[in-house]
């Protein structure tokens, strides 16, 4: 350690005291009775194939997804690329902003509220770009087909989709999943008797696309995207070039007496295999968010058909265990193990029975295999349901393995839809169906980016924040033209909302959601984050610093001396959540909002604990982030006990709105705490509690991951389940 001050030394730490496990929680643990945990069924289990997108069971490899369907009749992959997004760089930059900014500031000294909200709409920029669907892989196995025994899972344990049914005596099973090591999404199709397996195959896009067959075992897309958002498409002479994208499909067809043939040059037609196994490789001409799709070297077809040319070269069974050895390196570091009031205590009590009437010969070992053997089959019956159908019954039985099952599917999400080298994780994961998805499908650092990487280090993901970290850069550069431009700032500015292109200027339209300057300065914090759990020094000092300083760079010079004798923010808007101004009028523009001030001390703070470990303490920016920092606003308590959202006690005129950015200083920040600020955890409890309960259904972490999420009716905040977390 370098020093003291070194967050890695136990100096000046307080020890937290752990009790002795009981004698029964060693006879659990000497029986593996914890490591067992990953050893049990931890499916999504479908009864019938998907009717909506959402019913579809997402895979991904980071940058490729799909949602399988699992129709019987007819198979669709829905497949995704994550650089496939509309446009190209913009400019992030607004000449007239800062003349803007002056009245909307002078508005707001004077109590004009409702004034400033209606100036401030000349602040907002362009909207962001859209992320585009690549297309479908489309199969056709017959029509009327009668079958049974239908089941469809997605397995977390091995990121496979399977579906298995029953036509006569024929069992057939279709296995999906997409390789991070081969970059590819594989397929393979079989039946459990030779020559049963037909169909044919094709691949479509709702993007501008040719389709060609080269052999009769392989089928080529190539397209580009819109080179700007659809409706602004007026006719084709004034479209921008857009990102190019290729798909290839490949088959590698088992089977003696099969056969092959091309039909209407776009699709193949396979007959009496005894199984199939296809290979989908896509790429694009996305190089960087800097450099202009018109300008890209890079040839998707060829970058895909390289991609394809090693996959095609392993085997199926090397395929599957390349994909599943990678996934459990990150998927199986941690484990969640629930027990809940009486049946826990019922699996505890017959533990301690056995041990106290077993002989003194006994292993400890024996005692574990009767417990682990009473909580296998008390539970057997839940893994086999449809996931539906525990969800619908968990609000009276509690089932602790679903929530097991909710837990680590959020860790699924993310293993699959953000590894190093990808794109971030965008407001639908890396699923979408839609040319025109909701928001676009676009970032937004006013929560959502945020929540989707808040499990990335709780939840020892830590490799899969890289591309966030990477974004964050790509966002400074960008971020710093509109700081000074914008607002005559230094530093680096992004705000609500932004997309592949890493977009810093203000979104288009109301400012209420428009106007929120503190989406960089709430990621910037995402770095010393990763800096406390990791300890890598050489991150803080070659990555974290630099972008926190450039970030604290820019509210040093956006906090303004105020009339109330604090540094204030102004203009300042409490994200999407306007108030009644003092005219009983709604307006959303103030100043000093509680999240503004919040997310300050939050980076104000980080910055100086860095300084501190990298001998950066006496630098000109450190002195005056401590200069400011006394001169902040205080939290405050509003009069029906609650903390205030705004520097006045507004009145709120939609009290059970979605968003509690004003809590933000309990979590994720730092400056509340139950043993440091009791009163104001007092005013955070009365907080929610006005928020109302559907809080728990609109902002939970895990429903962040993606709307594909299969437990949305579920919330385990409110389940009273007692945890054990094994990392």
């Amino acid at each position: 350690m370098d020093s003291d001050n070194d967050c890695g030394s136990d100096a000046g730490a307080e020890w937290v005291w752990v009790r002795r496990p009981s004698e029964v929680e060693a006879a659990a643990a000497a029986a593996g009775w914890l490591a067992d945990e990953e050893a049990r069924p931890l499916k999504v289990v479908f009864g019938s194939p998907a009717k909506y997108f959402t019913d579809a069971a997402p895979i991904g490899n980071g940058r490729l997804g799909a949602m399988v369907w699992g129709c019987v009749e007819s198979e669709r992959l829905q497949l995704n690329h994550d650089t496939l997004w509309t446009g190209g760089p913009g400019n992030y930059t607004n000449p007239n902003a800062p003349a803007v900014l002056s009245k909307v500031r002078s508005l707001v000294e004077n109590g004009k509220y409702p004034e400033a909200t209606s100036a401030a709409y000349d602040l907002s920029g362009d909207q962001t770009q859209v992320f585009q669907p690549l297309g479908d892989i489309d199969l056709v196995f017959g029509e009327d087909i009668k079958y049974t025994n239908y089941r469809r899972e997605l397995d977390l344990h091995t990121a496979t989709v399977t579906v298995t049914y029953t036509v006569g005596d024929i069992v057939y099973t279709r296995e999906h999943f997409s390789s991070n090591p081969h970059q590819v999404i594989v397929t393979k199709i079989s039946a459990n008797k030779p020559g049963n397996v037909s169909f044919t195959v094709s691949l479509t896009s709702p993007l501008d696309h040719k389709i060609r067959v080269t052999h009769a075992n392989e089928i080529i897309m190539e397209g580009s995207c819109p080179g700007q958002r659809p409706e602004e498409i007026k006719t084709a002479a004034d479209q921008p070039i857009g990102i190019k994208f290729s798909a290839i499909l490949y088959l590698q067809i088992n089977g003696a007496n099969s056969t092959v043939e091309v039909l209407n040059d776009n699709m193949l037609k396979l007959d009496c295999a005894d199984s199939v196994v296809l290979l989908l490789a896509a790429t694009t001409s996305f190089q960087s968010a800097f450099i202009k799709p018109s300008e890209s070297k890079l040839d998707p077809t060829v970058s895909a058909f390289t991609t394809l040319s090693i996959a095609r070269r392993t085997s199926y069974s090397q395929l599957k265990a390349y994909h599943i050895d990678d996934y459990q390196t990150l998927f199986q570091r941690v484990s969640l193990q629930l027990s809940q009031g009486s049946n826990y205590d019922l699996r505890r009590s017959r533990l301690v029975q056995s041990a106290e009437t077993s002989s003194q010969g006994a292993n400890v070992s024996d005692y574990g295999f009767q417990i682990s053997g009473c909580t296998r089959l008390t539970s057997l019956n839940s893994f086999v349901k449809p996931t539906v159908e525990r969800i619908v019954t968990f609000k009276d039985n509690e089932d602790p393995s679903l929530v097991e099952l909710l837990f680590q599917f959020g860790r699924y999400l993310l293993i699959s839809c953000s590894r190093p080298g990808t794109q971030i994780s965008n407001l639908q994961g890396i699923w979408s169906n839609d040319t025109s998805p909701p928001w676009d499908a676009a970032p937004h650092p006013n929560i959502n980016l945020q929540m989707n990487y808040w499990p990335a280090l709780p939840c020892n993901l830590s490799e899969c924040q890289e591309p966030l970290f990477d974004f964050i850069g790509s966002l400074s550069i960008n971020g710093a033209k509109t700081a000074k431009v914008n607002y005559e700032a230094s530093g680096w500015v992004s705000h609500q909302v932004t997309d592949l292109w890493a977009k810093t200027s203000p979104d288009a339209g109301d400012p209420v959601w428009a106007l929120w300057p503190m989406g960089g300065p709430w990621l910037a914090t995402h770095l010393w984050e990763h800096y406390c759990f990791t300890l890598d020094k050489h991150f803080l000092e070659k990555t974290a610093y630099p972008l926190l300083e450039g970030s604290a760079r820019f509210l040093l010079d956006w906090l303004i001396e105020g009339h109330r004798g604090y540094l204030e923010t102004n203009p300042s808007t409490s994200p999407e959540h306007y108030f009644i101004a003092p005219d009983g009028k709604e307006a959303c523009v103030s100043y000093s909002t509680t999240m503004d001030i919040s997310i300050i001390r939050e980076v104000f703070s980080a910055l100086i604990l860095s300084a501190d470990i990298l001998g950066k303490s006496d630098t000109n920016v450190v002195q005056r982030i401590k200069k400011a920092l006394p001169n902040l606003p205080p939290m405050k308590v509003a009069r029906d006990g609650t903390i205030m959202e705004w520097a006045q006690d507004f009145q709120d005129p939609e009290i059970h709105h979605r968003h509690v950015s004003h809590l933000f200083g309990l979590y994720p920040g730092h400056t509340m705490s139950l043993e440091e600020t009791p009163d104001l955890c007092r005013a955070v409890a009365n907080s929610l509690y006005k928020r109302g309960s559907q809080l728990r259904c609109r902002k939970c972490w895990y429903r962040a991951l993606g709307p594909t999420c299969t437990f949305s009716l579920l919330c385990p905040a409110t389940s009273g389940l007692k945890a054990t977390l094994k990392v």
